[in-house]
């Protein structure tokens, strides 16, 4: 990513029958990458894809895909969904792994390394790693994390500023992200609050016109961005 605004659609919320035509059609619409969401059942009351999804993505689209692993310990398999095809991998700061070590692993591994923060974690748990610039993005859930469909919690945008800010006085160059409960109202409320890479699931594959939405979610963001 860029820093630009960049809209995201969520596998998560795809045909589950048709995994490849929900990728291709994402592509299709003009969004800036596909995001898919990998669950184990521990860390998330949830299971969804492994790495053999990831790879059926990469074979079927030429777009980055963003991989959010909600996994107890992320490092014993990052280096498989690296292998699958993905450009981006972002593991919990509440995870049960050295975070540092695992970033640094994803890197070394040619992928961006990011950071995810559940709605109760504050911004503070991720400013060392910003400061030593460990990390490629950050991604604040405005949900909790499991299950798609959930509406949008606003504590998550004070979070929001407050990472920017941070990220700004360290000189750096790094994304914020938001997943959850993201359509017309809550993205441009995100995008103000400095996240400019906005995932979206349920409101985007549920549109009658996908392509239609995501140029409209950019835009307003962009609006909103610089207001």
């Amino acid at each position: 990513m860029d820093g630009s605004i960049q809209i995201l659609p969520s596998l998560l919320a795809g045909d589950f029958g048709r995994l490849r035509d929900s990728a291709e059609a994402v592509e299709r619409a003009g969004a800036d990458a596909l995001h898919l969401d990998i669950m184990d059942g521990r860390f998330v009351p949830n299971l969804s894809m492994g790495p053999d999804v990831v790879r059926m993505a990469r074979a079927s689209v030429s777009m980055p895909l963003s991989v959010h692993l909600m996994l107890t310990h992320p490092h014993w398999v990052a280096p498989a969904f690296v292998e699958a095809g993905a450009d981006i991998v972002l593991i919990h700061i509440e995870a049960r792994s050295d975070p540092v070590a695992t970033l640094r692993e994803l890197r070394r591994l040619g992928a961006r390394a990011g950071i995810t923060l559940n709605p109760e974690t504050p911004a503070e748990s991720v400013f060392e790693l910003i400061a030593d610039g460990e990390v490629d993005e950050i991604l604040c859930m405005s949900v909790h994390p499991g299950f798609g469909g959930q509406a949008f919690l606003p504590g998550a945008l004070p979070k929001m500023r407050a990472l920017r800010e941070r990220i700004r006085a360290c000189g750096k160059a790094i994304d914020i992200s938001v997943d959850g409960g993201i359509n017309t109202e809550t993205a441009p409320q995100a995008a103000a609050h400095g996240a400019n890479v906005l995932i979206a699931g349920s409101f985007l594959f549920k549109s009658d016109d996908m392509a239609a939405e995501i140029a409209a979610l950019r835009e307003t963001c962009r609006s909103a961005a610089k207001a």
